[in-house]
């Protein structure tokens, strides 16, 4: 029987990669919407064009463009055993129309909403000290630094900021986050399917955490 995740927390609590270590455990697709927006945005798409001034400003994707592209993933066949839901809903608007999909397309609804909670002030550190060279490497500025100032220790092309990590751009996001995002703690608590996750721990650790919510050995 297919099963139905979402998981929570605001932008650099790890959400990412904890969604594919998740998704490689029990066996569902990991649909991010993050992904989606980049692919349309990369292929040109009208969606793409559309949702691209957004995702610059740091602001969310409205509703009916978001809606628009997960309706069309979850019905693609890799979805059949499930699926995990990262960066989706967002609002609790899109939650309460993400569990009508779910109840009439497939007469499901999620399992479960295990939610990384991370301090604001460790947030801004995390994601305005990352750096990446235009080959796609990825270094930060206290955990991860370059040998070298400014410089790719892989190629040795210069280091970059992007517009999305600069400070203001990612207080911005957390901001954004609590405003239209945190209200859907309280949606899925009353559900009794939200499992809070320290986020303050190693990836390790929250993955432990986030594994014993969705009751996986």
């Amino acid at each position: 029987m297919a099963k139905y995740y979402v998981l929570l927390g605001p932008p650099g609590a790890g959400k990412g990669t904890q969604a594919k270590l998740i998704s490689e455990k029990i066996g569902v697709a990991h649909i991010s919407t993050g992904d989606l927006l980049r692919e349309n945005v990369k292929n040109h798409t009208a969606l793409g064009h559309e949702a691209e001034g957004f995702m610059n400003s740091g602001r969310l994707v409205p509703d009916d463009l978001i809606i628009s592209m997960v309706r069309e993933r979850i019905g693609e066949p890799d979805c059949a055993q499930g699926v995990l839901m990262d960066g989706f809903p967002r609002t609790v608007a899109q939650a309460e129309a993400f569990d009508r999909m779910l109840n009439d397309s497939f007469g499901a609804k999620i399992s479960c909403v295990p939610c990384i909670d991370v301090p604001a002030v460790l947030l801004i550190e995390r994601l305005s000290g990352r750096m990446m060279c235009p080959n796609g490497h990825v270094f930060h500025q206290v955990f991860n630094p370059p040998a070298a100032e400014g410089v790719c220790d892989e190629c040795g092309a210069a280091l970059y900021q992007r517009d999305d990590d600069k400070v203001e751009t990612v207080t911005r996001r957390i901001e954004v986050y609590e405003n239209q995002t945190a209200p859907l703690i309280a949606y899925y608590e009353k559900a009794g399917i939200l499992v809070k996750i320290d986020g303050k721990q190693r990836i390790e650790g929250v993955t432990a955490q986030i594994f014993q919510a969705l009751d996986v050995a």
